[in-house]
């Protein structure tokens, strides 16, 4: 799967997200080593904190499911420059990506920045 094929993949996902307090929806698309897919798109709740993160519900999925070797997530959303990961998302991404995995920001512009976790969260902290 190319970048613009999994792009399209989260962008699909963004449709399903349940944003009713932001209005900002995101979506995101994780491939893994074996080709599978997952998606995942933000779930709000009215108590901010229990809010889940489009980025995370793909990983959670993925690693519910068994899965653990990753090559490529793509996340849009309706930002101006290319959307970028919350701190809980580039910590969760840091416990299961390493640097083979490419990010790909995007915005419904068609922006993209090619990213890996370490430059998202240099000196992170974890096992690894």
């Amino acid at each position: 799967m190319n970048r613009n094929q999994l792009i399209k993949e989260a962008t699909m996902a963004r449709e399903h997200a349940y944003a009713p307090y932001s209005n900002f929806k995101v979506g995101a698309a994780l491939l893994t080593e074996d080709g599978s897919l997952y998606s995942g798109s933000n779930i709000e709740n009215s108590s901010y904190s229990l809010t889940c993160c489009a980025e995370r519900i793909a990983i959670f999925k993925a690693i519910s499911e068994g899965q653990r070797q990753f090559r490529k997530m793509a996340i849009i959303g309706d930002s101006e420059d290319p959307i970028s990961p919350c701190g809980a998302c580039r910590q969760v991404m840091s416990e299961f990506f390493n640097d083979e995995v490419d990010i790909y920001l995007t915005n419904l512009k068609g922006d993209v920045k090619e990213t890996t976790i370490s430059q998202l969260l240099p000196n992170s902290f974890s096992l690894k």
